[in-house]
């Protein structure tokens, strides 16, 4: 297997990438809704509706911000992207996503097929779902610290256009993302939200690979289907929900650390991925951390049954390589 499980687990992946970006796009949009730190440009200035002299007056000026906007569901955010910044935007970060899912997904993909092929019993060529969860944990977070700087840059790029012009980072593509911020934030940013990215890449591949794998599995040995198109989908879409239940959390404060703009001499918006979660839950409440499901779910599914139905394919291609 070796090297042929990375070629066929990156041109998946890229492949499912590509096809699902615009949702995955919308997920970060939804997941950074209710942040405060975008500055309100036009806020409210009150009076007192009594007061005994003009001094008393000015001293008590209350400066009311505006409400914030109301929080919308995907297919809002996707028609006011579309709306306010055109049709390419749903597809901005799409460099970030292709370099993403060749560090990051080809390195998981081909490692869980080594750990798999190592690991399988060799007489019944059963591969236990304790050792699958084990491939998973260990191939997702090895392939989350090769990636990361392509996730951070794939992040900030998605995020760019709900910012206020002035503040846009307007990045040309993935170099040059990637170039802007270790010249303007050191080396070490292309790194920040690491130990998330690692988590959440554990969390993904673990359950997104092993419950794949389990699901199959038990089509195929108790007869439902035979291994073709319709269990593969099957499959998929239940190791998609999986691995979307399992993520979601840890994938919005992933997003909000990555996203944060650090000003020097000014202290960062999050000191970690602890204290973001904190203030995240306790400004928003703790359904805050399920934001952005709905896309992601909805990205997950058909991201996971493109993968593998792809996956599929291009094994089938390959097979006599």
């Amino acid at each position: 297997m070796g090297l042929k499980g990375f070629v066929e687990g990156g041109i998946a992946s890229v492949v499912a990438g590509c096809s699902t970006h615009p949702l995955d796009l919308i997920k970060v949009r939804m997941q950074l809704q209710g942040e405060n730190h975008v500055p309100n440009p036009n806020p409210q200035v009150l009076r007192p509706a009594f007061a005994f002299n003009s001094l008393a007056m000015a001293q008590e000026t209350l400066h009311i911000p505006a409400p914030a906007p109301p929080r919308v569901g995907p297919i809002s955010v996707g028609i006011n992207i579309f709306q306010s910044e055109g049709a390419s935007a749903l597809f901005s970060g799409i460099s970030a996503t292709v370099l993403r899912q060749t560090l990051y997904s080809t390195t998981r993909m081909g490692l869980y097929e080594v750990f798999k092929q190592k690991w399988s019993d060799p007489d019944s060529g059963k591969f236990p779902l304790g050792r699958k969860i084990t491939a998973g944990l260990l191939a997702g977070g090895i392939g989350a610290a090769v990636g990361n700087p392509a996730d951070v840059a794939m992040v900030r790029m998605q995020a760019d256009g709900r910012l206020p012009i002035s503040q846009r980072r307007n990045y040309k593509g993935v170099v040059d993302a990637i170039t802007q911020m270790s010249k303007q934030e050191g080396i070490t940013s292309l790194w920040r939200g690491s130990t998330l990215t690692v988590n959440r890449a554990m969390i993904v591949t673990a359950s997104q690979l092993a419950s794949y794998d389990q699901i199959k599995e038990a089509i195929l040995d108790h007869g439902v289907m035979n291994d073709g198109l319709g269990t593969h989908v099957t499959a998929s879409f239940a190791a998609g929900f999986v691995a979307s239940v399992a993520s979601n959390p840890i994938d919005v404060i992933k997003t909000r650390v990555m996203n944060m703009k650090v000003e020097p001499g000014m202290a960062p918006q999050y000191t970690g991925a602890l204290d973001c979660a904190l203030k995240t839950v306790r400004a928003e409440g703790p359904l805050a951390l399920y934001k952005g499901f709905i896309p992601t779910i909805s990205r997950q599914g058909p991201f996971t049954v493109v993968l593998f139905v792809t996956l599929e394919q291009v094994r089938k291609i390959l097979k006599e390589f």
